[in-house]
C-alpha cells in the first residue's frame, strides 16, 4: 500500500465511484461480513480543558452548559445496551485530565465490567501511559483517539497549541498495552485538498488500527472556525470516497458510519457509509436531557430523542438496507494476541488498587 495508491482511488473520476463503492463494500464483506457491530456511546461530560477551535466543547464556549453524569447514572445505561444489540459501552467526554476523575473513570469500567457483559471502549483524550494501563486492567478494551490530521503544524494550529507527535505517543503506549486502538480525522479541514486527505488515510494505514473513525468536518458557529467552510463542501461526495478509499486501505479495521454523516446527509448519510465500506453503527446512548449540551457541531442528529429510541430506529435502518446486527463484542478482526497480554495484565495487577 502506498500513499500513490491511495491518491489514485481518490482521484476516481465521478462516473466511476459507483464501481468503487461496489469494490469497498466486497472488500468489507469479504473481510467483516455483513453484521453491523452496535457501540453505543453515552457521552458522561462536556467539561473539556482544551480550547481547540474547531471544538463546540471548548473551554471558551461559554455558551454550553457543562455537565458530568454520576457513576450510576452512566451504569443504568449501560446495563440496558445488550437488549438493544449494542454489545460496546463507548464512554467519551470532554478531556479533562485529573487523577481524582481518572480513577474514578476506572473504577465506573470495573462495575461496568463486573455487572454487564459488554466490551468498553474510553475517548478522553491523552493521557499517560501509567492511566491508560490502569484502566486496561479495569477492564478497558479498547480506546479511541483520532489524531484529527496528519499535518503536524495544522495540529498544533487547531488544537490548543498540542503537538500531534504527543498524540502519536499515546497511541503507540495504547497499542503497547495491548488495548485495542482505535483513531481517525476530519474530512475536509480548510485547505484540505487531495494530497493533505491521502496522506492522513496513509496515517492511518501505517498505524496498523484496530478501528478507524472519520467524518466530515462541520464549522461551529460558537468556535474561531465557525465561518471556515469544509473544504469539500462543493463536492460532498467526496466524504464517502474517503470512506470507501479507508476500507481498501485498511480492510481489516472496524469503520463506524460516524453520526457526522446525517449530519451532512439527515436520514441517510451512515446508511449510506455502511453501503461504501463502514461495519459499525455508533447509535447515541446519551440521556435526552444531556443531548444538548454535547454537540461538537451544530444539527447534530438525534438530540430531541432518548436512548430507546435511537436503538430502535437503528434496528429499522439496518434491516432496511439488508444488513443485521452483529452478536459478540466486536474485538478487532486485525489480530488476537492483545487478549492473552490484556488477560495477564490484569491477572498480575489487579487496577483500581495500583493507581
Amino acid at each position: 500500500m502506498t500513499k500513490r495508491d491511495i491518491l489514485d482511488w481518490l482521484s476516481t473520476p465521478e462516473p466511476e465511484r459507483e464501481s468503487l463503492y461496489r469494490q469497498a463494500d466486497e472488500v468489507r464483506r469479504t473481510h467483516m461480513g455483513d453484521a453491523v457491530h452496535l457501540r453505543g456511546i453515552i457521552e458522561f461530560s462536556n467539561v473539556c480543558a482544551n480550547d481547540c477551535l474547531y471544538c463546540g466543547l471548548r473551554r471558551s464556549n461559554v455558551a454550553l452548559r457543562r455537565y458530568r453524569m454520576a457513576p450510576d447514572e452512566i451504569l443504568d445505561v449501560a446495563r440496558r445496551m445488550a437488549e438493544w444489540g449494542q454489545m460496546t459501552v463507548v464512554l467519551q467526554s470532554g478531556e479533562s485530565p485529573s487523577r481524582a476523575g481518572d480513577r474514578a473513570l476506572g473504577e465506573l469500567i470495573a462495575r461496568i465490567k463486573r455487572e454487564t457483559p459488554l466490551a468498553v471502549t474510553v475517548s478522553v483524550g491523552n493521557r499517560p501511559r501509567g492511566t491508560y494501563a490502569y484502566w486496561r486492567d479495569c477492564g478497558m478494551d479498547r480506546y479511541l483517539l483520532r489524531f484529527e490530521t496528519s499535518d503536524a503544524d495544522l495540529y498544533r494550529r487547531l488544537h490548543d497549541g498540542g503537538s500531534l507527535e504527543e498524540r502519536l505517543a499515546c497511541l503507540e503506549s495504547l497499542r503497547a498495552l495491548g488495548v485495542q486502538v482505535g483513531s481517525g480525522f476530519m474530512i475536509g479541514l480548510p485547505g484540505e485538498d487531495l494530497d493533505r486527505l491521502a496522506e492522513n488515510i496513509y496515517l492511518c494505514a501505517a498505524l496498523d488500527l484496530d478501528m478507524i473513525g472519520i467524518g466530515p468536518y462541520i464549522p461551529n458557529p460558537d468556535t474561531p472556525m465557525g465561518n471556515e467552510p469544509n473544504a469539500w463542501a462543493a463536492a460532498p461526495e467526496m466524504f464517502f470516497v474517503a470512506i470507501a478509499v479507508l476500507r481498501l486501505a485498511c480492510p481489516t479495521a472496524h469503520i463506524p458510519a460516524t453520526t457526522a454523516f446525517d449530519a451532512v446527509f439527515p436520514g441517510r448519510g451512515r446508511d449510506l457509509a455502511l453501503q461504501r465500506g463502514a461495519n459499525v453503527f455508533m447509535p447515541n446512548s446519551t440521556p435526552g436531557r444531556y443531548r444538548r449540551d454535547y454537540q461538537l457541531y451544530p444539527n447534530k442528529p438525534c438530540v430531541d430523542e432518548e436512548s430507546g429510541d435511537c436503538a430502535a430506529c437503528v434496528l429499522l435502518r439496518l434491516k432496511a438496507i439488508g444488513r443485521t446486527i452483529a452478536i459478540g463484542p466486536g474485538h478487532s478482526r486485525r489480530n488476537t494476541a492483545w487478549a492473552s497480554t490484556v488477560a495477564d495484565s490484569r491477572k498480575k495487577n489487579p487496577g483500581p488498587s495500583n493507581f
